[in-house]
């Protein structure tokens, strides 16, 4: 139970980072929000920036193998890439299969499969 509360806390701290940096975003700060991003992606999900905009798929594809995250934190990180979407076509080219790859660990490791990233999949398939 105690590792539930803890995990439900931090899922409730991202929550209001992931607020926070569309926030700025809205405010047009954009290079303070990537800044925001990149350091919540690392310190919270252990996921240096050099892995997420790697070029190769595989690289993130081990790297969230190897992670073995637990889902509701790994559900966290599909918003923060999710709200990456449509900033730019080359942005979007690398986050969409990212969150693909995410959303299949999600449903075959975890058994979790919500109607919102079935929504999200399909709006992801205009990024492939």
């Amino acid at each position: 139970m105690y590792r539930r509360d803890l995990l439900t806390a931090e899922i409730e701290r991202l929550a209001q980072v992931l607020a926070r940096i569309m926030g700025l975003k809205l405010e047009g700060d954009l290079a303070q929000a990537s800044l925001l991003l990149n350091d919540t992606l690392e310190t919270s999900f252990n996921l240096p920036p050099s892995i997420l905009e790697n070029s190769e798929l595989s690289v993130f594809e081990n790297w969230l193998n190897e992670t073995d995250m637990p889902a509701e934190k790994l559900d966290s990180l599909s918003e923060f890439l999710y709200y990456e979407l449509g900033v730019s076509p080359e942005r979007n080219k690398l986050i969409a299969p990212r969150l693909n790859l995410i959303y299949k660990v999600l449903a075959e490791k975890h058994k979790i499969v919500h109607l919102v990233n079935f929504h999200r999949q399909e709006i992801i398939q205009q990024y492939l």
